[in-house]
């Protein structure tokens, strides 16, 4: 088993897919590393780090919620 991944991974194919995925963003974690100059968990501890990335998201989603309330406003 083990060596067929690696086979797989070595392969022409897998090559043109490790390419591929490591340029493409991670959809909502790419506009927070790269639009929002958030790129690394500063605090210690499992509790700590889901702490942070709560309130990260939570900034992330008023951040949206208040672009929509504005486009919403413009529009009328």
């Amino acid at each position: 088993m083990h060596q067929e991944v690696v086979d797989n991974l070595e392969s022409i194919h897998g090559a043109l897919l490790r390419m591929n995925r490591s340029i493409q963003s991670e959809g909502t974690f790419g506009v927070m590393k790269y639009d929002r100059w958030y790129k690394r968990v500063v605090r210690k501890g499992m509790e700590q780090v889901r702490l942070e990335i709560f309130l990260v998201s939570i900034g992330h989603n008023l951040y949206k919620y208040h672009n929509k309330i504005n486009r919403v406003k413009l529009a009328a």
